[in-house]
Parts: C-alpha cells; sequence; structure tokens
C-alpha cells in the first residue's frame, strides 16, 4: 500500500489571503498584530464632575459621538454575545475590510447591556467600537456583513470604574452600585446601559472597566 502524500501548501493569493479578504488565519493575525503594535485611541470625553457615595467613586463625563462600527447579537448570554460580537469587531480594525487596513485600535469596546426587570440582563447585546481617528471621515467597509457602521451624536454620562477580567456578574454588581450611588436625583436612561472594557484579553494586570449610564 503506498504511504499517503502530505497535502502540499497552496501559495497565498495576492488580494485575497492577505489580511484584509483572508480566510479565517489571516484575519486573526491581523487583528492579533493590530491589537498588540497599535496605539490606542481612547474615546474622547471630559470629565464634568465627579462624585463619591456608598464607598463607590464615579464621573459625569461628556463623550465625543462620531462613526462607530456596530454588532448586534441576540438569543445568546450576554458573556458569549458579547465576547462573539467584540471578535468581529476587532478582526475588522484589524484588516477584515475593503481596503485590507490595520486601522489601529481604540477604547473601549462598548456594550449596550439591557437590563431585565430583575436587574440580570436580557440575551442581546449591541457592541460598539469608535472608528480610529484616521478613519473617521471615510470608514472601510466590512468584509463581515453583520457590522454595520453607525454614526452617533455626543452624550453624557454617569461612570464607575473596577478591574479584573468583567462578566456579566460584575456588570450588574457595578450598575446596581451606581445606582445606589446616584440615588433618586440623578435622571438617567433605565432601559439600557453600557458595559466597557479597555484592555486586550492578555492583559492580566491593572484592567479597567466601566459601567455608563447614559444622563437624560
Amino acid at each position: 500500500m503506498r504511504a499517503a502524500q502530505r497535502p502540499r501548501a497552496l501559495p497565498l493569493r495576492p488580494g485575497r489571503d492577505g489580511p484584509g479578504r483572508a480566510g479565517p488565519d489571516g484575519n486573526m493575525l491581523g487583528m492579533i498584530k493590530n491589537s498588540l503594535l497599535s496605539t490606542v485611541e481612547t474615546w474622547p470625553y471630559r470629565v464634568l464632575s465627579k462624585g463619591e457615595k456608598e464607598q463607590l467613586s464615579y464621573e459625569e463625563r461628556e463623550c465625543e459621538g462620531g462613526q462607530f462600527a456596530v454588532v448586534e447579537v441576540t438569543g445568546k448570554p450576554f458573556d458569549e454575545a458579547s465576547k462573539e460580537a467584540a471578535l468581529k469587531l476587532l478582526k475588522y480594525v484589524g484588516g477584515s475590510n475593503d481596503k485590507g487596513a490595520g486601522m489601529g485600535m481604540t477604547a473601549p469596546v462598548s456594550i449596550t447591556a439591557f437590563p431585565a426587570e430583575d436587574g440580570s440582563l436580557q440575551q442581546k447585546v449591541k457592541v460598539y467600537l469608535r472608528i480610529p481617528n484616521q478613519f473617521q471621515a471615510s470608514p472601510p467597509c466590512p468584509s463581515d456583513e453583520s457590522i454595520k457602521i453607525e454614526e452617533r451624536q455626543g452624550m453624557t454620562i454617569y461612570s464607575t470604574q473596577f478591574g479584573g477580567y468583567a462578566k456579566e456578574v460584575d456588570y450588574v454588581n457595578y450598575a446596581a452600585k451606581l445606582k445606589t450611588a446616584l440615588g433618586s436625583e440623578a435622571a438617567y436612561r433605565k432601559d439600557f446601559y453600557f458595559c466597557n472594557g479597555y484592555d486586550p484579553p492578555m492583559k492580566p494586570y491593572g484592567r479597567r472597566n466601566e459601567v455608563w449610564f447614559v444622563k437624560e
């Protein structure tokens, strides 16, 4: 019996297997390179005021608007859905777009959470990533059709920060703390809030997460 022949590696096809239009491996490589080597732009904001109550520090901020890449995932638990959506957005800025451009990184990855009556989160998320400044005027078209480009207006938020690897239970916990700290005097949207992560998964220490309530 003849020994099975080892399959030959096929050459890369220009314009198809590069970081912009590749199969999964090329997209992943572009994403990792973009995440590790790029300077991270923070979503522009300015602090309007600071407060502390019930041993919780919080800020009132004015956040700029702009062009955002957004993915919506429904029917899956919060942690699974947000991870799936964030990965798509990181691939997009890593080169999975019509220009094959590694666009650089922005922070935070901002997850819109929709609370149920008992305070838990519904199986629906809308995840935003601000387009890097260099591409704000003309964002590349995503290769993944589930990614949309949206223009968002500026907004004023109440924000509190915490560390660690944040999951649904942590965001729900700090949302409850922020609600208590703000009390009944502050007017903000109750039908959703933002869960924000600033760091790549490979960063083990000094992680930054925030819960944002949108001021009415």
